[in-house]
């Protein structure tokens, strides 16, 4: 190869890894602007990255070419920001442990003891919470080593936070799988429905009451919140399997899988 072609081929093999460059910081800058606004989001332009390395004329080059792929690409912005949501989920599962996985007692769908955990947060006035009720049955039904670790997220309304009051009140006396199931089979939370629910599920009612009021489940409330809050969780359902994070009615399929990655 002459000189002048290997000089050629080494300026545009520059070029490409120089642009290849620019477009994660782009990717990343989209990212971290979706994440915490413009105040927040600070990254170098295209021309600060090549100002050192590249002429003027390489630099016009290289910033037409980013431009144009992602004119071409625009998907890569989206995806770019949902990798970087992933990974920060992956370390914010890690960051808070335990506290993520360990239930309110009796607080908990499956085998309680199970070695496989799948961590939902649900409101009881969350349509898609109700549609993922079948999905959460049909693990269970398929892996006696499942346990599901309901973290009660009331976000929707007064009612919402009623019922999961009320739910964890259930749990405490060993009734919460029968008051989940018949408070969402019973339609949107509000007094009626939460008190026919509690009674389908057999609930001792003054107890319940008192317990519901109490500030161990206030305490429970709150940190599911701040739990939520840290994994940038502003919607049920969610769920947490291992080090996944998921959003909305995924179905049980998608479930499983995350569920899968979970060494025994």
């Amino acid at each position: 190869m002459k000189a002048a072609d290997r000089s050629r081929s080494h300026r545009i093999a520059r070029r490409l890894v120089a642009a290849f460059a620019v477009i994660l910081v782009i990717a990343f800058g989209a990212a971290v602007l979706y994440r915490t606004g413009p105040a927040e989001a600070q990254s170098d332009s295209a021309s600060d990255i090549a100002a050192d390395e590249f002429d003027e004329g390489e630099r016009a080059a290289i910033e037409a070419l980013v431009r144009n792929y992602i004119l071409e690409h625009p998907e890569i912005l989206p995806e770019a920001i949902e990798r970087l949501r992933m990974k920060q989920a992956g370390e914010e599962i890690s960051r808070i442990g335990d506290t993520l996985t360990e239930p309110f007692p009796g607080a908990v769908l499956g085998n309680p003891d199970g070695s496989r955990t799948l961590v939902a947060f649900t409101d009881y006035a969350c349509g898609y919470c109700r549609q993922s009720v079948a999905d959460v049955k049909a693990l269970i039904a398929k892996d006696d080593d499942l346990r599901v670790v309901v973290r009660e997220l009331p976000i929707l309304s007064q009612a919402s936070e009623d019922a999961a009051r009320m739910a964890l009140a259930a749990a405490k006396q060993g009734r919460y799988a029968a008051f989940h199931d018949a408070m969402y089979e019973g339609g949107r939370p509000d007094a009626q429905s939460i008190a026919a629910a509690a009674a389908r599920a057999g609930l001792n009612m003054a107890k319940a009451r008192a317990d519901a009021d109490g500030a161990d489940i206030a305490r429970e409330v709150e940190t599911n919140r701040q739990i939520a809050a840290q994994l940038q969780v502003d919607g049920t359902p969610a769920w947490v399997a291992g080090d996944s994070l998921l959003r909305g009615a995924v179905g049980a399929d998608a479930l499983r899988e995350a569920l899968n990655h979970i060494e025994r």
